[in-house]
């Protein structure tokens, strides 16, 4: 028998979410629907998924909970912090992801969710127009408020743990800067010294949860947690952190199916990518220093995939592009269009056309039980710094850059390092190798 060497998922566990819009309603309206058995929690690996543990004799197929010790839906407690003063429900309503009848059954425990101060600087959103900030703080003050908000959370709803999640807008672009990004003493600096420019909102929501003992994960593109001043943080107070950015549509599509070009042995001249979507999030990427952050991650995905050095004729020279565009009829409906132009034998060009016509939060929204689930989980294996077992579910995942490191965008390989975390964590053999 495999022994599994996680503490046991005991007592509640506070779900701290950084953002009340969208993605972070459909999350927590589902989740709720589903304890009350009025939904089905469709898209979630941890609620769905099987995987192999053991081999020959032994081989047997079991759920993640039946593995490793996972929380479970009904001992999540949400709290959040938004910019708009609108408790979840009104928020869920005025989002329109949803429809009435699957929000009213949780009117209540939703109503009860109302968003504390956020911490939040008008320059790195500047479409963002809510009032329900902490008004004049400075970048520490942010983070002595809420690493309060987060200890008053857990003692008021007794939770035993807390995750801290982020599902807010994307922010302008933060080049990542060596001389104040490198260590934890020279960012703490920074903050103490409300240094603006170098140190967003998000970093002091990432710093206060890592120094309260609660696993952080960035949901957007944010440079938040990328840095190695975070790594030192997260290695000091031994908490997981994983980011960045929901692997949701189009970038789902990609890092499933630019494999099979690769695998295929076909060249590939361009790949184009165009969005079309409506919501708060089209609103904030349609300001162009927030698209810069988003394009980062969103370009990253292919060049690790199919790599000019190991296959110089059919990738060296290839054009990548990618846009966002906003388009507010569509709301949340978001279209993905990707045409993908490729080549094979003998030089004779193809095309491919892919049209996802998704659903931004209906993918998110999974995602983010997933990964607060998961990093619960990593706290209490003992992981800590990057997760990068979590690279599944999202678009750049977080890589040791300084030291040449190359993230892992293959989907299936993806696959591999998240079912071979989960069978070591509970005492199986890590038997899946990636190639």
């Amino acid at each position: 028998m495999a022994k599994c060497n996680v503490k046991p998922a005991e007592g509640k566990l506070g779900v701290l979410v950084v953002g009340n819009g969208a993605v972070a309603t459909t999350f927590m309206t589902g989740v709720l629907m589903a304890r009350k058995g009025l939904a089905k929690p469709i898209g979630s690996m941890t609620q769905y998924d099987k995987m192999r543990v053991g081999e020959g004799a032994d081989k047997k197929y079991l759920h993640y909970d039946q593995i490793v010790p996972m929380a479970k839906l009904d001992d999540i407690v949400f709290g959040t912090w938004d910019v708009y003063p609108a408790n979840a429900f009104e928020s869920a309503m005025n989002a329109e992801v949803l429809k009435e009848k699957d929000i009213l059954p949780v009117k209540e425990e939703l109503e009860a969710i109302v968003p504390m101060k956020a911490a939040f600087d008008h320059n790195y959103a500047k479409r963002l127009d809510g009032e329900n900030y902490m008004k004049g703080a400075t970048r520490w003050e942010m983070v002595e408020n809420l690493r309060k908000d987060i200890r008053d959370f857990k003692a008021k709803h007794g939770c035993s743990r807390i995750v801290v999640l982020w599902a807010a807008s994307t922010e302008v672009y933060v080049p990542v800067n060596e001389q104040i990004h490198d260590t934890l003493e020279h960012l703490e600096a920074a903050m103490k010294a409300d240094d603006k420019e170098h140190i967003a909102p998000s970093m002091c929501y990432a710093y206060a949860a890592l120094q309260e003992g609660a696993p952080f994960i960035m949901g957007a593109p944010n440079t938040t947690v990328d840095i190695p001043a975070m790594w030192e943080l997260a290695e000091k107070t031994q908490m997981p952190i994983a980011g960045k950015d929901f692997k949701t549509g189009q970038t789902l599509v990609k890092s499933g199916f630019a494999p099979i070009i690769g695998t295929r042995c076909l060249g590939l001249s361009g790949w184009f990518s165009t969005n079309i979507l409506g919501n708060r999030d089209g609103l904030v990427l349609d300001e162009p220093a927030n698209f810069r952050t988003k394009e980062v991650s969103k370009l990253s995905t292919l060049e690790s995939i199919l790599v000019p050095e190991n296959q110089p004729d059919l990738y060296t020279d290839y054009f990548h592009k990618v846009r966002i565009n906003y388009y507010p009829p569509r709301n949340d409906n978001k279209e993905g269009w990707d045409n993908i132009d490729i080549f094979g034998w003998m030089g004779y060009p193809m095309q491919i056309k892919i049209n996802f016509l998704c659903r931004d939060s209906i993918l998110a929204a999974p995602l983010c039980l997933d990964l607060v689930l998961l990093s619960d989980l990593a706290a209490r294996a003992g992981r800590h710094g990057i997760q990068r077992f979590l690279s599944f579910f999202l678009k750049s995942p977080m890589h040791d850059y300084t030291k040449g490191e190359v993230p892992v965008n293959h989907l299936f390989q993806q696959y591999v390092m998240l079912k071979n975390a989960i069978r070591e964590m509970g005492g199986y053999e890590a038997d899946e190798a990636i190639d």
